[in-house]
């Protein structure tokens, strides 16, 4: 299996466990193009594989991405991923539970900064740091967008049991038609000769990190507000998924 057949497998798995996931995407761009300039710079924060970068690079072809994962797999095979944008995509390691991790961005500037399903892995805790280290990464007018599944809390248990059934239908026909999931995902990744030497680094980079509880909506606004950004709200939602939107 190539990289590139890897990327497409992880593209269909991550659309089994996040419905509509390219409406997602298509809100986020459509910002970027309404707002940015065409010679955007884009942050893809906890990138994975390169997913919306590689998205924002081939919409835009003036722009630049910079991508950041502190997982070890992904980042390599998003450098696979996104070598095909030439100079146009660079690949940063870096630990967002850390305090200081945007300093392994070299004091690059950014328009927007720009994530998917990936934030629900910091505590709250973390997440208010990375907010607040973003505030003051950004420049005046940048704007954030950050894409999750914000879960339904005790206060709605109609519409969470609604948006749980709905995951449920997508997952079932997703994985009937063959899509992989987390686990077999993984499995084939690691018989990849490229990534296979790296899983044991990831293994040891979260053995220490245990599921976090998931964040509502009103917290990210609010965390969000609190770390310095003036405007924030949401541009998309489909039940329990959200595109956050914020500006610097």
């Amino acid at each position: 299996m190539t990289s590139q057949d890897l990327f497409s497998s992880w593209e269909e798995q991550q659309a089994a466990y996040v419905a509509h996931r390219e409406n997602r995407f298509q809100v986020m761009l459509d910002v970027l193009g309404l707002h940015c300039p065409a010679d955007l710079t884009v942050l893809d924060l906890a990138c994975g594989p390169g997913s919306i970068a590689d998205r924002v690079l081939s919409r835009f072809p003036r722009a630049r991405a910079v991508a950041v994962d502190h997982d070890p797999v992904l980042a390599r095979l998003a450098r696979s991923v996104l070598a095909r944008h030439d100079d146009r995509a660079t690949v940063v390691e870096s630990d967002l539970a850390h305090a200081g991790w945007s300093s392994a961005l070299s004091g690059r500037s950014f328009d927007a900064v720009l994530t998917s399903t990936a934030l629900h892995w910091l505590s709250p805790g973390q997440l208010l740091e990375v907010y607040a280290e973003l505030a003051r990464l950004l420049p005046p007018g940048s704007v954030l967008l950050n894409a999750d599944h914000l879960r339904f809390g005790d206060g709605h248990p109609t519409l969470r049991r609604l948006s749980a059934a709905h995951d449920a239908d997508v997952q079932k026909a997703a994985f009937a038609d063959g899509a992989a999931t987390w686990e077999r995902w993984w499995a084939m990744a690691a018989r990849h000769p490229e990534l296979a030497p790296l899983m044991a680094e990831r293994e040891r980079r979260f053995a220490d990190r245990p599921p976090q509880p998931h964040a509502p909506l009103e917290f990210h606004l609010a965390a969000l507000r609190t770390a310095g950004f003036g405007e924030v709200g949401t541009v998309w939602q489909y039940l329990d998924d959200y595109v956050v939107f914020a500006r610097r």
